[in-house]
């Protein structure tokens, strides 16, 4: 292989790494997005969006533009979303993620999936959400960040009418599920995660976009105190 040759090849590999590299970062940068809407954590999600004026959350509840706008829907609903009770697992799916050739914008297709749960007056309002997110993502400084974000909602139903029918639904105890087959664990859990504890499973990461720790610890930490 000629000299010539050599470099050209070389310098496809590194465009090659550069491209997985930035392939990951927008996949964390997805992710992200998503586990930080499950409790709600506004100031974490607001981070991962660019701070270009061009920045655009399009929701069923409306269009809202530019970084404040962004901040405006997310930080604006604190009331409801820091109840224990409130959950929004909307898990990001099946993610597609092409680059430009340029290497500094991409663009993305996701599914949404999840429970909702919404503290509402003196109960809470529960429902599955299934849709699609479309998104635009731009490298700011070295950083992916999300430049527009569009939710597609396909249906949300009610969890008691269910996928079963009717007269094939089984009902069990409270706990049950922990000790079929009369598996006995070694010891018992420290911590139980399950709704309605409001509590947030750690993060092993720091934010994509931000560097900085995530705030489930402060989160985790006030519950504890109620």
């Amino acid at each position: 292989m000629e000299l010539k040759e050599m470099e050209t090849r070389i310098k496809e590999l590194e465009n090659q790494v550069v491209k997985l590299k930035d392939l990951e970062d927008i996949n964390r940068l997805q992710k992200s997005y998503g586990y930080y809407m499950e409790h709600w954590m506004y100031e974490d999600i607001i981070d991962l969006f660019s701070d270009s004026p061009d920045t655009v959350l399009n929701l069923m509840a409306g269009i809202f533009l530019g970084k404040e706008g962004v901040r405006k829907y997310f930080g604006g609903m604190t009331e409801m979303t820091q109840s224990p009770e409130f959950l929004h697992q909307i898990m990001q799916l099946s993610g597609i993620v092409d680059i430009a050739d340029n290497g500094k914008s991409a663009k993305g297709r996701w599914y949404g999936f999840g429970p909702v749960a919404l503290p509402i007056g003196k109960g809470v309002y529960q429902f599955f959400a299934d849709g699609t997110y479309i998104a635009d993502y731009i490298k700011e400084d070295g950083v992916w960040k999300i430049l527009k974000l569009m939710w597609n909602p396909l249906y949300t139903a009610p969890p008691e009418k269910g996928w079963v029918k009717p007269e094939r639904i089984a009902t069990i105890e409270k706990g049950t599920l922990r000790t079929l087959g009369n598996i006995q664990a070694d010891k018992p859990r420290d911590i139980d995660p399950q709704y309605p504890s409001g509590y947030i499973v750690p993060f092993h990461y720091r934010h994509p976009v931000t560097g900085k720790p995530s705030t489930e610890v402060k989160r985790n930490a006030a519950w504890k105190k109620k």
